[in-house]
């Protein structure tokens, strides 16, 4: 293994999230689902952790995305899903905290998981405008947490006004 190789093996692990972007089917899908645990975990945690948390994660996908795109000259490789997990975690603990205790941690998992695959799979503006116009590894990280903070306010009103005409 030459030097090169060896220095990409801890980028390439962060980008894929531990190897959830090697999925040769819908692997942003993937590293969502594989994003799902994380989230559930962190919602136990204190927010000033969760803070650090996310954003730490964010920083090293700046990273971690940029060296793998550098080493592949490929702009957003399908295996990079570290933008993923960032964006379906931001989601989770954002709309927890919108429909606290108005929803059960299953159905706030299954609507967050939907929510964020139809925002960044769709990539409406301004998501598509900064996923074309942001370059490098925090393009990649960005436009998914854009994504994440359309979602939340998009499922959270649905939820709320959905809850409203059933009353």
């Amino acid at each position: 293994m030459t030097t090169s190789a060896e220095q990409m093996k801890f980028p390439m692990v962060i980008a894929t999230f531990f190897g959830a972007g090697h999925s040769p089917i819908a692997p942003g899908t993937i590293g969502s689902l594989a994003a799902l645990p994380l989230a559930y975990t962190m919602l136990s945690m204190p927010i000033w952790l969760v803070t650090v948390l996310i954003s730490g994660l964010f920083l090293v996908g700046i990273w971690a995305s940029n060296t793998v795109e550098t080493a592949l000259e490929q702009h957003d490789a399908s295996l990079i899903v570290i933008d993923e997990v960032v964006g379906q975690c931001l989601v989770v603990l954002l709309l927890d905290l919108c429909l606290r205790g108005t929803v059960g941690v299953s159905l706030l998992l299954l609507l967050s998981f939907a929510g964020f695959r139809l925002f960044d799979i769709v990539k409406p503006w301004p998501v598509g405008w900064v996923d074309r116009k942001v370059q490098g590894g925090l393009g990649v990280m960005v436009d998914d947490v854009v994504a994440a903070l359309l979602t939340v306010p998009f499922i959270a009103g649905g939820y709320l006004l959905f809850a409203l005409t059933t009353l």
